[in-house]
């Protein structure tokens, strides 16, 4: 059997999660910095469709193959700048909440290298891809393969 499609069983819903993704591409947050906050998020949650598109947007957008490639270990490499590293380290205790809520060590951290009102933005930019990825992963959204 397959899944409902969010935007067609309850379309008032999806329109007000299309208006938080609005709100999140209309905020001062680099571009990078949302790519990378939207692929690490989808990677951790394992939500297939969003990977796929967001690498896509991301490559297209200028990032490298060797930095996606290397996302899932960025503390392993030298190619993620300081404040890509909080963002990610956020992204990734924001993501995994459950485990062990978001660290002082951590948010203190990213609160030191942005304003409030940038961190507000991550915050939400976080917010959404997880909540995106919860929907593509119960509606089993698919990507398609690109030949």
């Amino acid at each position: 059997m397959s899944r409902l499609k969010l935007n067609t069983a309850e379309p008032a819903a999806y329109r007000a999660m299309y208006a938080l993704e609005k709100y999140v591409e209309s905020t001062g947050v680099s571009h990078k910095h949302k790519d990378l906050i939207k692929i690490r998020a989808s990677q951790i949650n394992g939500c297939a469709y969003c990977i796929d598109m967001h690498t896509r947007d991301a490559r297209k957008a200028g990032e490298t193959e060797q930095r996606i490639y290397a996302l899932n270990a960025w503390r392993d490499t030298n190619f993620f700048d300081e404040q890509e590293q909080a963002i990610l380290a956020l992204t990734e205790e924001v993501t995994l909440i459950a485990a062990n809520h978001v660290s002082n060590e951590t948010y203190n951290r990213v609160a030191g290298l942005f304003d409030e009102t940038y961190l507000a933005q991550v915050i939400m930019a976080i917010i959404t891809i997880n909540a995106w990825n919860r929907i593509g992963i119960t509606t089993e959204l698919m990507p398609e393969l690109q030949k």
